[in-house]
């Protein structure tokens, strides 16, 4: 954790956070279970690497489709030592999900809004941040986006080894900056950082 400069709080936030998901994943199938073993690094940490994605100036994240809290979790952690000003809300319509989530704000101490509810459900609030992982393909991700995004909007969505098939079938129906960066933990992983987020003319 020396990479990410954290303090001891935070990396025990992080670990209380650990042993929840591992407590919690019988019950409720949280991650892909051949994931569990290792999931400091398939989850914490590739996580935690988008932090520095955010900028600075950014006072409001939504994460959407949180499942178990990754990123957005894991960024809240973060952001309280680094970035207390940064309001992160998670949305996720599983209840289980958001009763696990419940319980990691509680035990870790940590100031996040848990929105139970479907993402379309939600008013259309324009907020800086938008994060999500392993929701849909790019071309639906920005369905949900776009409600959200203003022009200064950056969405930092991490994908797999068929990004630049999701970038080609997203620009059929989008405009769109792409940013395109290397994962810390997966060599076929990639971070996309997209801005100036518009719909095609002609689509509705």
């Amino acid at each position: 954790m020396e990479k990410y400069n954290v303090s001891r709080e935070t990396f025990d936030r992080l670990k209380t956070y650990q042993k929840l998901l591992n407590e919690w994943q019988e019950r409720f199938n949280l991650v892909s279970r051949n994931t569990l073993e290792d999931s400091w690094n398939r989850h914490f940490l590739d996580s935690i690497q988008l932090f520095k994605f955010i900028p600075e100036s950014a006072k409001t994240l939504y994460d959407l489709g949180s499942g178990a809290g990754f990123p957005g979790m894991v960024l809240a952690i973060v952001a309280a030592e680094k970035t207390p000003y940064l309001n992160i809300s998670l949305v996720e319509s599983t209840s289980k999900k958001t009763l696990y989530l419940n319980e990691v704000k509680k035990q870790t101490g940590i100031n996040v809004n848990i929105i139970n509810d479907r993402i379309e459900n939600l008013a259309p609030k324009k907020v800086d941040v938008i994060t999500s992982r392993a929701l849909t393909a790019l071309d639906n991700l920005l369905v949900y986006a776009h409600r959200f995004c203003k022009a200064s909007t950056v969405c930092v969505f991490p994908k797999g080894k068929k990004y630049a098939e999701e970038i080609k079938e997203a620009r059929k129906h989008w405009s769109f900056d792409c940013q395109i960066e290397n994962s810390e933990q997966s060599d076929e992983g990639k971070i996309l950082i997209i801005t100036n987020l518009r719909k095609t003319k002609g689509e509705k």
